[in-house]
């Protein structure tokens, strides 16, 4: 029996979407730990277990290669910000709307200060020199689209009378804001682990001060 590479034309796209992807995440460890100066497309092979032309085969040069792993990296947090707006639409109308908010927050602070997002964001900054598109290309991702996608949940959430009437994309800026500024100078500009107990209290304080502003008649917390 041959390999999945050599078993018809499905195994090999499939076969080479797998190789593809074993080097991104490769060189998203590799370049994270040695920054894209030190990095080698050697060691990137290596930690992918393939040969070095193989990587070139696939990605033709060492930027081109930076520049996927980034945008890829973007793309896996961007899905699980998205995955975490996307519960609201769980929230039913009786539903309890500060729970649902709250564990929001505190999945989207567990995103932001999860391993990937911590060395995308040192790894994005470190060469904004080199390549300064790339800051837009990451909040474009990890910023902008869940954005986007809680401003349309707010607006559904407006509309059914859950929320006041405003502007949906303004309420879902000042969300976001109201956990990123706390999270910024408790972890010091991501420089220190936010333990879970802080987490939860910036949820919860996020949740509380966006209530009273954009709440329709919402309980106050405790």
């Amino acid at each position: 029996m041959g390999s999945a590479e050599s078993s018809g034309a499905g195994g090999v796209t499939r076969g080479r979407v797998d190789k593809r992807q074993a080097i991104l995440d490769a060189a998203f460890t590799v370049f994270a730990r040695r920054g894209y100066a030190q990095a080698c497309v050697q060691e990137i092979a290596e930690e992918a277990r393939v040969a070095k032309p193989t990587v070139y085969s696939h990605l033709r040069d060492k930027e081109t290669l930076f520049r996927h792993t980034v945008e890829l990296a973007a793309d896996a947090l961007a899905a699980e910000s998205l995955a975490a707006v996307e519960r609201l639409r769980d929230l039913g109308p009786g539903g309890d709307l500060r729970a649902a908010l709250t564990d929001l927050a505190r999945r989207l602070l567990t995103v932001c200060c999860g391993e990937r997002s911590r060395a995308l964001r040192s790894l994005t900054y470190a060469q904004v020199a080199q390549f300064p598109d790339l800051i837009d290309t990451v909040q474009e991702r990890t910023a902008h689209r869940p954005r986007a996608a809680l401003a349309d949940r707010l607006a559904r959430l407006s509309l059914a009378g859950r929320l006041r009437g405003g502007d949906p994309e303004q309420a879902a800026e000042h969300f976001f804001a109201l956990l990123t500024g706390p999270l910024e100078s408790r972890s010091r500009l991501g420089t220190r682990r936010v333990p879970a107990a802080e987490l939860r209290v910036v949820a919860e304080s996020a949740v509380d001060v966006f209530l009273r502003a954009y709440g329709a008649g919402e309980p106050a917390a405790g």
